[in-house]
């Protein structure tokens, strides 16, 4: 939900309108405080839902010590993912990364210290993990407040008011970014479902975390296409904007082709990494074929996904979604993964096809778009935000 912040931020920005930022994140802040009080229920009551869903016992009841630990860091997302969104769209990625490399230092100390030192297990390292994302919190934080004096005017009641654009907005980014995190969570919790679950379990959770390993770099093509064409529609350049996109996606491309020859090449051996179990390094094995192709896909999708939320386009994106990964990936994965007895690959070979037709899709959308129009909605939006705050501030002086 805070990738709304990307688009109202990033065209605020490009159009000069930098006393907006300030106003937008708070009103972020308030959006998804609120989401996060919802979500509550599911955090505490994950257990009998994975029971109800068909799971092990053994399997519910570790999901419900991480559940429990995830409130902290659900709540750390509001902050960090607002806060980013709202670095990025004024182009000050160098504190977000001085801010990581710090906390990954504290967190790789701290897992050791916890996990492997003083054997606290699970409970260490989300310990660890809870830490290494408040950290970078009170960072930013203090650098919005000391450092941003353009785009920062103090915390203010505005942010209460006109809150309904942010949370339509909010909603349409969420959906969209929930339905592809999702889309990868029902490939586990089917292949839960499946003969020799733990050791199945056990070589999906490494291709997942390979694969989110590469999905960084992804997001860094996500992040700066979107805060590209956000800033050139907000100026008014479409011919930039169009630059931006053709440069950013053959960049993310060519590397996502490298690293497919490399997990090609790389096969079970990149299971050493993370277990000696020879039953799991030989499935990883079995699967790395498919996390080649995952890598190589998704070093297109994640920056035409940024590209349509910068354009504001997250509604239309969501129902494609919909399609693609529910109405196709799913359906065709259950089919050959289930019916025709392939397991997991079956699976996960139907939902990478989901995930094909959708980026096809969305470069479809993209290429056939009338980037001049793009360049007068933005404007006109940044017009109306820009008249309703005006009004507000007049009629409001509530700054503190």
């Amino acid at each position: 939900m805070a990738s709304a912040l990307e688009t109202l931020c990033g065209q605020a920005y490009g159009a000069k309108q930098y006393d907006m930022l300030g106003v937008y994140l708070q009103r972020s802040w308030i959006v998804l405080l609120f989401t996060s009080i919802l979500l509550l229920p599911l955090y505490l009551f994950i257990a009998p839902i994975f029971e109800a869903l068909g799971q092990e016992k053994e399997i519910a009841k570790v999901a419900e010590t991480i559940s429990l630990w995830s409130i902290g860091i659900s709540l750390s997302y509001s902050v960090s993912s607002t806060c980013q969104t709202f670095l990025q769209a004024q182009s000050k990625n160098m504190i977000i990364a001085y801010l990581a490399a710090f906390t990954i230092a504290i967190h790789l100390f701290m897992s050791w210290l916890l996990i492997v030192k003083y054997d606290f297990g699970l409970n260490g390292a989300m310990i660890s993990t809870l830490l290494g994302l408040w950290l970078p919190n009170f960072g930013q934080l203090f650098f919005i407040m000391t450092k941003c004096h353009d785009t920062w005017k103090g915390f203010t009641l505005l942010a209460f008011k006109d809150l309904w654009p942010v949370v339509k907005l909010s909603v349409s980014s969420g959906v969209m970014l929930c339905l592809e995190t999702w889309y990868n969570g029902i490939l586990v919790l089917l292949t839960g479902n499946m003969e020799n679950a733990e050791v199945v379990l056990g070589a999906l959770s490494i291709c997942i975390n390979i694969s989110g390993w590469e999905m960084m770099i992804s997001l860094g093509f996500f992040a700066a296409a979107c805060v590209r064409v956000s800033n050139e529609l907000g100026r008014g350049n479409s011919r930039d904007a169009k630059f931006s996109i053709v440069i950013t996606t053959l960049t993310s491309f060519a590397i996502g082709l490298i690293l497919f020859f490399v997990f090609l090449f790389l096969n079970k051996r990149i299971a050493y990494i993370f277990t000696s179990n020879l039953d799991v390094a030989h499935a990883v094995g079995d699967l790395s074929p498919l996390l080649a192709f995952s890598i190589l896909l998704n070093s297109i999708q994640p920056v035409l996904s940024g590209v349509a939320v910068g354009a504001g386009w997250q509604s239309i994106v969501a129902y494609v979604n919909i399609g693609c990964y529910y109405l196709i990936g799913i359906p065709v994965g259950v089919l050959i993964g289930i019916i025709f007895n392939l397991q997991v690959k079956g699976v996960w070979m139907g939902m990478l096809f989901g995930t094909f037709v959708q980026t096809v899709v969305l470069i479809i959308i993209t290429c056939k778009t009338d980037w001049n129009k793009q360049v007068e909605i933005a404007q006109k939006n940044i017009d109306k935000w820009s008249k309703i705050n005006t009004q507000e501030s007049k009629d409001s002086k509530t700054n503190f």
